[in-house]
């Protein structure tokens, strides 16, 4: 079989299993409300939590900065790619997260990839909760260290694994708000069980991180759980932030050894100066935004009300991610293609994102939305479910 034919059959296969997917063209700035395909709808599947991937002053900044340092970094970080803008994102950052040091990657999954492997090796032990992002599936999976996974969220089954781990290093691996579901892991109790069991814990505040904390430092801040506690802190600044790149912060120490060993990293042009110069001011309005984040959980509140009035089966989450279960893939995707044709735009989530049988339409909220939008996709949510179950019927 020639490799066009093997192609073909994989992606009829994933046609066939109702997984494939597809890219959207958005037309214009990726806001509350887009132009997906040339059809202007309200946008419930970002993760632009706060509202400020298309605020002005984020564009400015990026602008001026660009006039003044160019569009590129041209080289690797450790070559001469570290732009003065980089290290001023970086202070900023570990100052917001209470953290010695920050450091800065392109991508998140680059800094997932790249700390988890870095820090670990093929004698060590990494305990994961079973709905870890895929970048620290992955992260693990690199590293070559034993992979331990416990059943989601539960610390009782984590200090189980833990105890199990014999010889080496054991990192514990959680994300702090999970991607999917929106539920949060339990911080507290997993850092006292790294604590106990002699290990690192290191979380994923990706989804936290301007939503939630002191300044939206994020869930770990939340918590009050120091770099003692949580050694390994990492993020993004794609969400919240409403920029692109992602860090990890930690003890001088810690950083520099990732620095230095981080093969996602060290193999990598660094990210734009100018991007980070937006990212910068992105940052600043996330710490002073405590009138964004009251919006956005009266939001939350709002939308989970109106979907429990309407008896919609939502998971048990505090967070902008809402998640409604349906099932099975064609299910979710007739969901989701029933609202777009009322104009509102939400993903079909479906394997191997999750699990089989767990297909889902992601409802994500943020700051930039109003009430009026929120009910107005409450009452696109009923109807579309009514006309699915009488097509099912």
């Amino acid at each position: 079989m020639s490799l066009v034919e093997h192609c073909r059959a994989r992606v009829a296969d994933i046609r066939a299993a109702e997984r494939f997917r597809r890219r959207r063209v958005i037309g214009g700035a990726h806001g509350p409300e887009v132009v997906a395909d040339d059809q202007r709808c309200i946008n419930f599947c970002s993760n632009d939590y706060l509202g400020l991937a298309a605020h002005p002053a984020l564009a400015e900044r990026m602008a001026r900065a660009a006039a003044r340092v160019g569009t590129g970094s041209a080289a690797s970080q450790l070559v001469t790619g570290h732009n003065a803008e980089h290290a001023a994102l970086e202070a900023e950052l570990a100052d917001w997260v209470g953290r010695e040091r920050a450091l800065l990657f392109a991508t998140g999954y680059a800094a997932n990839v790249g700390v988890v492997s870095a820090l670990t090796g093929k004698d060590d032990h990494i305990v994961a909760d079973a709905l870890n992002h895929a970048s620290l599936i992955d992260g693990a999976r690199l590293s070559g260290a034993a992979k331990h996974v416990y059943a989601h969220g539960d610390a009782t089954a984590a200090g189980q694994r833990l105890a199990d781990c014999a010889g080496g290093h054991r990192l514990l691996l959680t994300d702090s708000v999970f991607s999917m579901d929106g539920d949060t892991a339990p911080l507290a109790a997993l850092a006292d069980l790294a604590a106990h069991h002699d290990a690192w814990l290191a979380v994923d505040d990706a989804h936290g991180l301007g939503v939630f904390g002191p300044e939206g430092a994020g869930r770990v801040a939340e918590a009050g759980l120091d770099s003692a506690r949580v050694p390994i802190l990492l993020a993004t600044l794609g969400k919240s932030v409403g920029a692109a790149g992602a860090f990890v912060a930690g003890d001088h120490d810690v950083i520099e050894a990732i620095l230095q060993t981080a093969r996602s990293l060290i193999f990598s042009t660094a990210p734009p100066p100018a991007v980070a110069a937006a990212a910068r001011e992105g940052v600043a309005m996330a710490r002073a935004g405590d009138d964004r984040r009251v919006r956005l959980m009266a939001l939350i509140a709002r939308f989970r009300a109106g979907a429990a009035q309407l008896g919609l089966p939502l998971g048990d989450s505090d967070s902008p991610i809402q998640p409604l279960i349906v099932g099975d893939e064609a299910r979710a995707l007739a969901l989701s293609d029933a609202l777009l044709e009322r104009g509102y735009l939400v993903g079909a989530i479906r394997p191997p994102t999750v699990a089989p049988g767990t297909s889902r339409l992601r409802v994500t909220l943020t700051a930039g939305h109003s009430r009026d939008q929120v009910d107005g996709l409450l009452d696109a949510l009923a109807r579309a479910v009514d006309d699915i179950r009488c097509v099912s019927a």
